[in-house]
């Protein structure tokens, strides 16, 4: 029979091997674990500015192209840009197939014309932006910053079809943002809006 000495001899390797283990299974396995962890992180992200019907089957891609996960729908939900998830902003997208060439030719500044009536979302709202400048990075006295709430946004094929409705994103509902430019498209409200900084 061993010893209480030669027990706690054994005990201690025991743990030794184990610790050991646990941190080489941690070392080999812990890039991969975080990478999963900042995957899901990043789906969950994208899929809350889709309407819960459709962020089931939406594809979900980073915006370099990276495919998060694959869907069987019509819709790609985007998660927040990575230099605003820098800053701890929030701001992703749900976009069908026409605002997808918009999306790219937004971020190319390049011609676009929508072939056909196309629809987005943003339910998790966004993090700011001109409402008459389609590039302007920060607030000015002067270029209309809003902090949009949760909303829908619809793209039309004949910028004529914008004619009539407001631009004033104050307006108290509906409203047409960056309107005489290509990108120009209708935002719909859905939820209340943040506290506008001044």
């Amino acid at each position: 029979m061993a010893s209480g000495k030669e027990i706690r001899a054994a005990w201690a390797v025991t743990v030794g091997v184990v610790a050991t283990s646990a941190l080489l299974v941690g070392w080999l396995l812990g890039p991969a674990a975080g990478a999963e962890a900042s995957k899901e992180a990043l789906i969950r992200d994208a899929v809350s500015a889709a309407p819960p019907a459709l962020s089931r089957t939406v594809t979900v891609k980073d915006w370099d192209g990276t495919v998060l996960r694959k869907g069987s729908g019509a819709y790609t939900c985007f998660p927040t840009p990575v230099e605003l998830r820098a800053k701890g902003g929030r701001e992703p997208m749900c976009v069908d197939g026409v605002w997808a060439e918009w999306v790219e030719a937004w971020m190319n500044k390049k011609e676009f014309r929508a072939r056909q009536v196309g629809i987005g979302y943003m339910l998790a709202g966004d993090a700011g932006a001109s409402n008459i400048d389609p590039y302007a990075a920060a607030r000015t006295p002067d270029n209309q910053w809003v902090v949009e709430g949760p909303h829908a946004m619809v793209l039309v094929p004949d910028p004529a079809q914008l004619e009539g409705l407001p631009t004033d994103p104050n307006s108290g509902g509906a409203y047409v943002m960056w309107k005489g430019t290509p990108y120009a498209h209708v935002m719909i409200p859905v939820g209340k809006r943040p506290a506008q900084k001044p």
